[in-house]
């Protein structure tokens, strides 16, 4: 073993060539769409988040009564609330759209031994969102 070597590793001696190794900045995914994409989705979970707490929050005080409700919806109608909840729905819908377009490389359906198209299970991510959503605003509108 010589006197640089440690167990089968080199340690860096003040004569031992330094490799090359070029500067990357700090914010280097932000010039990429993809890793933009990928980050802004990480990120939108804590927008999820945000939305099951505030609808956690909605049931408490509807269960609590109309006069504790009726003050939930007064802190809703702050401008700042407004304002973050528009952005946490921007961000909840980019969370949604982008799992749904990434559901067929998770999952690999087969039928008969062929795989499913990947439209058919985005398609059918879609779909079932538009169902879903058209049954809760009927519910809520009639």
């Amino acid at each position: 073993m010589t006197p640089h070597e440690t167990k089968g590793a080199v340690q860096y001696t003040p004569y031992h060539p330094r490799w090359y190794r070029m500067r990357v900045s700090t914010y280097w995914w932000l010039w990429k769409w993809d890793y933009l994409k990928f980050v802004l989705r990480e990120l939108s979970s804590i927008f999820v988040a945000y939305f099951v707490v505030i609808t956690l929050l909605q049931i408490h005080s509807l269960s609590r009564g109309p006069e504790a409700y009726a003050r939930f919806e007064e802190r809703t109608r702050n401008p700042l609330m407004i304002a973050l909840n528009a952005i946490s729905l921007l961000f909840v819908l980019f969370h949604t759209i982008t799992w749904f377009n990434l559901a067929p490389r998770a999952i690999v359906a087969r039928v008969g031994g062929k795989r499913v198209p990947d439209i058919m299970i985005a398609g059918s991510n879609y779909v079932a969102w538009l169902v879903i959503s058209a049954a809760v605003a009927w519910f809520i509108l009639r």
